[in-house]
């Protein structure tokens, strides 16, 4: 099967902005003479953090087909100060390591749905790893956008972000938004390589949108699974919201989302747009 991910040019890439990123100086290296014609660190520093030789760092960032071995995966994470997420993000690069099956469900376990509409009246939806809405309840479509409306191709949380015109001034941190769904995003295309679909998503949303191809560009990788949204109703208004992101042990590449409200009167929002 040929991958729809080129992993090769993609650890190069990434390795070549976690060490540009780095500030020698929070890492204690020695002040050097001669002025950083580049920012962050140097290959050669690097290589001494990482236990391995500068040649094998110049092989790796210009995409000369090189496997890691774990143990050289630990040393390049520990160097690169990659959080946890980064660190799988690298690990997955490397295909040390894999999570779950290439096939992402395209429809909920009735276990799962049933789950979500008793879930009211917490607006609740289930997505697989890609961002497909498999299911949801009545609130959360009261909130969004009735999804049963939307042909299938359109029930895609990261779609409906950048493409929907209701969608598109939703978020009041539209870019706050977007960074966290495509840090998400990427750490999942680096998981399921083999995925045409997403890829083909990626291929559009960087054809199409110049936000997600300026932040696509930055290959920040995190997956959060709690926070806090501010959401611009057309009709309720401000709603202020926290969120908690579940992962089902049995299907762990899909994604149970539950909004809450913040707030008094974001409570009272949402009563109002349940009532109507």
């Amino acid at each position: 099967m040929t991958r729809t991910v080129d992993t090769t040019q993609e650890l190069a890439a990434f390795l070549r902005t976690r060490r540009e990123r780095l500030d020698p100086r929070d890492l204690g290296l020695p002040a050097r003479r001669q002025a950083r014609r580049t920012p962050g660190l140097r290959r050669e520093e690097v290589a001494e953090l990482a236990g391995v030789s500068v040649d094998y760092i110049v092989r790796l960032e210009q995409g000369r087909g090189l496997r890691p071995s774990v143990h050289v995966v630990e040393g390049l994470a520990r160097a690169l100060r990659l959080a946890r997420h980064e660190r799988d993000y690298l690990f997955n690069l490397t295909r040390q390591h894999l999570s779950g099956a290439d096939k992402p469900a395209t429809a909920a376990a009735p276990s799962l749905a049933r789950l979500v509409a008793d879930l009211a009246p917490q607006p609740a939806m289930l997505m697989n790893h890609r961002f497909d809405i498999l299911t949801w309840n009545g609130e959360m479509a009261r909130l969004l956008l009735d999804f049963d409306t939307l042909p299938p191709p359109q029930r895609n949380a990261m779609w409906l972000c950048l493409m929907h015109p209701r969608m598109r001034d939703f978020y009041v941190d539209r870019e706050g938004a977007l960074r966290e769904g495509i840090a998400h995003l990427r750490a999942a295309w680096a998981a399921h390589p083999e995925d045409e679909a997403m890829t083909g998503l990626i291929a559009e949303f960087m054809a199409g949108d110049e936000e997600f191809a300026r932040l696509w560009a930055e290959r920040d990788v995190e997956v959060n699974g709690r926070g806090r949204k501010v959401l611009r109703h057309p009709d309720a208004g401000l709603i202020d919201v926290h969120f908690e992101v579940l992962m089902p042990l049995q299907d762990s590449d899909q994604r149970l989302l539950i909004y809450r409200a913040a707030d008094d009167a974001s409570q009272s929002a949402l009563d109002r747009l349940y009532t109507r």
